[in-house]
């Protein structure tokens, strides 16, 4: 498992269980399901935040432990459908706002090397990830720069 940008550990390993179609007790149509994930998309959330809500509260009270089981399609794929799909990525968008801060903190306190490093090692993450979704979700000339995060997230 590459570590980047630390010595540390990382994740314990742990993998889902191996399933291919959806338990019994969760008999949720996909039609509903896909209604529920649009309708929190409308509401703020994010992806990630709309699969841990229909695992914890469900759709009509009964838990959805896993999106593509049960609909064959991820979250992010059912917002593209119904054109409710987030501008920027989940992840990429994290990153920049982590930069965001950092770099402010770094404003104000400019001895701090630890989170200078902290800095440049979120920036090389947003680098990467911009190469990997130029084209695609991005613009093929996008480029990251602070004063593009900047703009990107105040929209």
């Amino acid at each position: 498992m590459a570590r980047m940008h630390t010595r540390r550990r990382g994740s314990s390993s742990s993998d889902k269980p191996v399933a291919d179609e959806p338990p019994e007790w969760s008999d949720v149509d996909a039609e509903d399901i896909e209604a529920r994930v649009v309708e929190l998309a409308e509401q703020g959330y994010e992806p990630s935040q709309i699969g841990l809500k229909l695992r914890d509260d469900g759709v009509k009270g009964t838990p959805v432990p896993n999106v593509k089981l049960a609909t064959g399609k991820k979250v992010t794929e059912i917002l593209e459908e119904n054109d409710a799909a987030p501008e920027l990525p989940e992840d990429l968008r994290n990153l920049m706002e982590r930069a965001i801060g950092l770099r402010r903190h770094m404003e104000e306190n400019s001895q701090d090397m630890q989170n200078k490093r902290a800095l440049q090692n979120t920036e090389s993450k947003i680098r990467r990830l911009v190469n990997y979704y130029r084209g695609d979700v991005l613009d093929e000339d996008f480029t990251y720069s602070y004063d593009v995060a900047v703009r990107l997230l105040e929209e």
